[in-house]
């Protein structure tokens, strides 16, 4: 509970017939989870408009509603606000403040990078001593207690707040997307830390262009509060940009490139990679035990955090070589020939070529690349996919990904459509898989993109649901078929 003044104060002025003094039972934006005593923030949503539910939120007993729409016949006192989305990320943050010692909050966003370089952070933190919360894409960890993340990489405010509220742990670290940036879902928040990786084409579905979807990344570097840390990439063009825009900002600005704080001399690839960092002019010898050029650039966000952390070099360093990697990002599997099956999260032009190039430096002789396309997601973004794809693959497989709204039929031909140099198309993703497990031989590496750590939204031919649990079936021989076909 919490005195409706305390909660409001500084965020919109309460109506004249409030009571400061009343005690506010719950915040929300549900009005089926309204309660006697709570606060209703009507948002406007994609699929619902929340001010269509004030009348049943004030039947439930919400004692005080907030929107956007200038209602004046309510029952009960109306706050009427400019954004409702800003106003319940606020009030969430207020409502669940926990008194007692505050944790040191990191935030990291950008297109590619957030997943691995969190798991990072949490393996250097916590080998050095610390214990640590994670909100992600992959997963959510609080004291401890791992549960699998919802649909969106952030939570929404009220839901974040209620797990941070739960939480004992010295360290938060954040994976924050461009929708909840956007959509003001962690503008209650304040971090220590904010990391940026990279930015590529991604979500312009939603965007519409590159320059509003790095504004919306940047917003996260208003965040963080009086001393905070900027860690910048830029290596990445959009990372120069950003260094440029921040540069009048009140905030510690730290980067990584050529010339600059954090500079990667060299990189010899391999298993592990072995990386020669310039820290500050001092020469720092790093082996990562993951593949690809793109880790040693997450490597070297991490390490650089864990830094201005006050971590000891030699301790992170030493912390690197147990390193397991992320749950979805580049996990091999070994064919009983030799050859290797790898499933990654990669949806991007960039993300692709990350993971392809990764696999030719490992001495793949061929490669195949199985993947798809998201129903109803941005179109723009896979021509390039398929041209990063076809220079650096030697067969492709078109299968189905999510198919949201999308009919299978509207995907099958969507997928038919596109001209493939050396390819097929087969809609059933666990066919595609078994056609590929069928046909491997020594050398082979077959690289399945797109889903990563996450589970089948449809069911297919094969009783699996996910590529992991479809490739380890296959390994142990125990893959089986559903009773009933779903898709062709």
């Amino acid at each position: 509970m919490k005195p409706i003044h305390l909660l409001f104060q500084s965020i919109a002025p309460l109506p004249a017939t409030v009571n400061p003094a009343q005690l506010i039972q719950g915040v929300t934006d549900r009005s089926s989870d309204v309660r006697p005593g709570y606060v209703f923030i009507a948002v406007k949503g994609y699929a619902s408009d929340g001010h269509a539910f004030i009348h049943d939120a004030i039947r439930k007993g919400a004692s005080v509603i907030v929107g956007e729409e200038p209602f004046t016949d309510l029952s009960v006192p109306y706050v009427h606000v400019s954004n409702s989305r800003f106003v319940l990320a606020k009030l969430a943050s207020r409502f669940y403040e926990k008194n007692g010692k505050r944790p040191i909050m990191i935030g990291i966003t950008g297109t590619n990078g957030k997943t691995t370089t969190s798991f990072m952070l949490k393996h250097l933190f916590e080998t050095a001593g610390y214990s640590c919360a994670l909100f992600g894409t992959v997963v959510t960890i609080i004291n401890g207690t791992e549960r699998t993340s919802n649909k969106n990489t952030t939570l929404g405010p009220i839901e974040l707040h209620k797990q941070l509220a739960k939480s004992t742990d010295d360290i938060v670290i954040m994976e924050v997307s461009s929708h909840a940036l956007s959509q003001h879902r962690v503008a209650g928040l304040s971090f220590d830390f904010a990391l940026f990786t990279n930015l590529s084409h991604d979500h312009l579905d939603y965007h519409q262009t590159m320059t509003k979807y790095f504004h919306a990344k940047k917003t996260l570097f208003s965040l963080l509060h009086a001393g905070g840390k900027a860690i910048i990439n830029t290596y990445d063009n959009w990372g120069k940009n950003l260094v440029a825009e921040l540069k009048t900002e009140p905030l510690s600005l730290h980067t990584i490139g050529i010339g600059q704080e954090l500079e990667i001399a060299s990189i010899t690839y391999g298993l592990p990679m072995k990386t020669t960092l310039i820290d500050n002019g001092e020469s720092v010898s790093l082996n990562v035990p993951l593949s690809g050029e793109h880790n040693i650039y997450n490597a070297a966000m991490a390490y650089l955090t864990a830094k201005l952390m006050h971590l000891k070099i030699e301790a992170i360093c030493s912390a690197f070589l147990t390193f397991k990697g992320a749950p979805g990002r580049f996990e091999t599997f070994q064919h009983p020939s030799g050859a290797i099956f790898v499933i990654d999260y990669a949806h991007t032009e960039d993300a692709f070529s990350y993971c392809l190039q990764a696999i030719k430096q490992l001495g793949a002789k061929h490669i195949t690349h199985i993947f798809g396309f998201r129903g109803g997601r941005d179109t723009g973004k896979r021509k390039a996919m398929i041209h990063t794809t076809e220079k650096w693959s030697h067969y492709i497989v078109l299968t189905f990904d999510d198919l949201n709204q999308l009919t299978s039929e509207e995907m099958r031909r969507t997928l038919l459509a596109i001209p493939l140099a050396h390819g097929e198309v087969v809609p059933d993703r666990t066919v595609a898989i078994l056609k590929a497990w069928q046909h491997a031989k020594k050398g082979d590496w077959i690289l399945i993109t797109g889903k990563g750590h996450e589970r089948y939204k449809q069911p297919f031919h094969y009783d699996a649901h996910s590529d992991k649990d479809m490739v380890e079936q296959l390994q142990r021989g125990t893959l089986k078929p559903r009773h009933v076909t779903r898709t062709s």
